[in-house]
């Protein structure tokens, strides 16, 4: 590392690249197998059953996990019409404001302050040779 930061190397560049594509092989594999074992297990214990198989010194198991979500619209209407408010949430549909600032119903000083933004660092390294 020197004084104005890290140095990038031509190597550094090609084991990255290297690696990303070896990630995305495996992934895929990975799926593949993912899809064989639930295929199995819809087969053998039924959809949205947990099982588990032992072959010589693997296990594979199968666990399901249930994820709960109120529907917002019918579950906001029965708790207004049993007088119980505070348990929604109010909170701003970002669709809809951009909507009334491209309409001009809206400008964007009048919300300064209100927008939060996160960023992310992506990183890719792609291959110039096989673009070809």
């Amino acid at each position: 590392m020197t004084e104005s930061g890290p140095i990038i190397t031509r190597e550094m560049l090609i084991r990255f690249y290297q690696l990303n594509q070896q990630k995305k092989r495996i992934e895929e594999q990975l799926d593949e197998l993912k899809n064989a074992f639930n295929h199995y297990f819809d087969l053998s214990v039924g959809f949205y059953e947990k099982g588990e198989i032992t072959v010589d010194n693997y296990k594979l198991q199968r666990q399901i996990r249930t994820l709960e979500k109120y529907e917002q619209e019918e579950t906001v209407k029965r708790l207004e019409c049993l007088h119980l408010n505070e348990l929604i949430q109010k909170k701003p549909d970002d669709k809809k404001i951009k909507s009334a600032i491209d309409l001009g119903l809206l400008s964007e000083r009048e919300l300064d302050g209100c927008k939060k933004v996160n960023k992310l660092n992506i990183v890719t390294v792609k291959s110039l040779e096989n673009s070809h």
